[in-house]
Parts: structure tokens; C-alpha cells; sequence
């Protein structure tokens, strides 16, 4: 009985962990996203927000671009470990951890295109971990 029991819930478990690697697949990764969802700021300027999945080992969507000026609202969360997500000519590096959402506000006041990595060791493919910021 007990062997019924422990079948079921891994069943279950492996279930719920595949609906759940579907639910964080992207479509077109590698594609530049622009903004994702324009809103308002106490300024009454638009806020450029982007949901970025960190997981072992890529961002997803690995390329986000914006204009020179906006104001950037990164959402991130991890699918697995603990990960970083560093922009270094931002001065930004925050610790991304399994099952928070990290926002990550910034001015994009620089123009160009910029390496996004992740900053804490996170298994064998870390350095190659990166994702890019294009700032027109």
C-alpha cells in the first residue's frame, strides 16, 4: 500500500513539474522583446517592465531592448538555483532567488548594447549565463 502511495504523489509531482517547464518555455528566445508592458510611474513618464526567467543556464527572453531615456522595470525570477542578473556599466547586480521576484528599476542613460550575467556560481554552464541589453 505504501508503494501505491509513493508511485501517486511521484506521478503527481512529475506532473506538475512538466506543466511547469511548459508554463516557462519562451517562443522565439534569441528575438529582441521590446517593451512589454508600458505603465505609468509616479512621474507620469512610461516604465519599460520586462519579465525575465533566470534558469540554468540562459535568461529567457535573453534579449531586451529599449530607447535611450526609458525607464526600466525588470520582474525576475529563478526556475531552479540561485542566480545573479548583473549589468555591470549600470552598476547593477541582484541576487535572483527560486521562487521570488526580484524588480530591478533603472534609467537606460546609456547607449549601447551591454552584457546582462549572472553573478553568483550557479553549476558547470555559469559563464556562459548572459543575456543583452540593447539601449538605442
Amino acid at each position: 500500500m505504501k508503494k501505491i502511495i509513493l508511485f501517486m504523489i511521484m506521478g503527481i509531482f512529475l506532473l506538475s513539474a512538466c506543466s511547469q517547464q511548459k508554463a516557462n518555455e519562451y517562443v522565439g528566445q534569441g528575438t529582441p522583446i521590446k517593451q512589454q508592458t508600458p505603465s505609468e510611474n509616479a512621474g507620469g513618464s512610461e516604465v519599460k517592465e520586462f519579465t525575465i526567467t533566470a534558469k540554468q543556464f540562459e535568461f529567457v527572453p535573453s534579449i531586451i531592448e529599449v530607447n535611450k531615456g526609458d525607464r526600466v522595470r525588470l520582474i525576475v525570477t529563478s526556475a531552479d538555483v540561485v542566480h545573479g542578473l548583473a549589468i555591470k556599466e549600470y552598476n547593477i547586480n541582484e541576487r535572483i532567488e527560486p521562487g521570488k521576484t526580484t524588480k530591478i528599476e533603472f534609467v537606460a542613460d546609456k547607449q549601447g548594447t551591454f552584457t546582462i550575467y549572472c553573478s553568483v556560481p550557479c553549476g558547470s554552464g555559469h559563464s556562459q549565463m548572459k543575456g543583452t541589453l540593447i539601449v538605442k
